[in-house]
């Protein structure tokens, strides 16, 4: 049994994974920009992984939301889905992923005061100080790259896509409990549609991939990077604060760094390694709880 004031197992085995796929996202959105048009390349991923989601939903007969919660959920879906992968596709076109997935660790404190706004949580030192901490690494990680790299209006677009995450987070806690599964259903399709209806607008070419290394990427959006990650990520929403679970966003760019070098052979430098240690300090001291109380909102699974 965990202890009261620790982080409950489950929910930590989840965060660790769902850090671990989404970290791996940008990489594979990289083979797939490389042959498919962005918004195209999108609406790829999430139909196949709203194909996915419906057939569990149908096989395990899950409960749909109605009413005022489906209302939320779709509003959900556009925001989390639509809007923030459309920004973020159009961007990691021309950046580097592991830049990309650093400038999206402005996610943390984008919920942090977003959740304060919606008097959603109360301003905590800790978690400010944690979020500060996380930035200073991701600046020296970023230092030798943004320049270089990146033009402003890409940039500008990721960190627009990070509030929209950020935003969608606390929206998230706003709505009335309903499954991950049918949640994540009913949201990944309405970012289908939004991304697939922008492929039109902007007349992006309807092709399919050609080579193996592509369709590999779009298959791991699809079942590892969107129905996995999702599903995960909301299981963890749903038990702690929306500024505690952000923190995974931040973790995500060591991953990226790593797998970046891997297989896109992306630099991994001294600035990256020494950056990403004070990331992961930032994160300890902005997700952990006090000795005396938790302030890990802890939920009990419904059934």
């Amino acid at each position: 049994m965990d202890h009261p004031n620790r982080l409950p197992r489950l929910t930590l085995a989840a965060f660790v994974v769902a850090t671990f796929l989404g970290g791996n996202n940008a990489v594979a959105v990289r083979f797939t920009v490389r042959e498919l048009p962005p918004f195209l390349g999108a609406a790829m991923r999430f139909s196949g992984a709203a194909f996915l989601l419906w057939m569990i939903v149908l096989a395990k007969r899950l409960p749909v939301p109605r009413g005022r919660q489906l209302i939320a959920v779709l509003g959900f879906g556009a925001l989390n889905i639509g809007i923030s992968y459309a920004l973020l596709y159009w961007a990691i076109v021309e950046l580097p992923a592991g830049l990309a997935m650093v400038i999206l660790s402005l996610v943390p404190l984008f919920t942090f005061l977003f959740a304060i706004a919606h008097r959603q949580e109360r301003f905590q030192w800790k978690v400010l100080v944690g979020c500060l901490i996380a930035a200073v690494g991701i600046t020296i990680i970023s230092l030798d790259q943004i320049y270089n790299q990146a033009s402003l209006l890409s940039i500008l677009a990721v960190v627009l896509s990070a509030a929209c995450f950020a935003e969608a987070s606390v929206i998230f806690k706003m709505i009335p409990r309903a499954h991950p599964v049918t949640t994540n259903a009913l949201a990944v399709s309405v970012g289908a549609v939004i991304l697939a209806a922008m492929a039109w607008l902007l007349g992006e070419s309807l092709i399919w991939p050609e080579t193996f290394s592509t369709w590999i990427a779009v298959g791991y959006l699809a079942v590892f990077g969107s129905v996995g990650m999702f599903v995960l990520m909301l299981f963890v929403l749903a038990r702690w604060k929306a500024s505690a679970a952000s923190f995974q966003v931040v973790l995500m760019p060591l991953i990226t760094a790593l797998s970046a070098y891997w297989l896109l052979r992306e630099p991994l430098t001294l600035s990256m390694l020494t950056g990403g240690i004070l990331v992961l300090g930032g994160v300890v001291v902005g997700i952990l709880p006090p000795r005396r109380s938790s302030q890990v909102d802890e939920v009990k699974a419904s059934p």
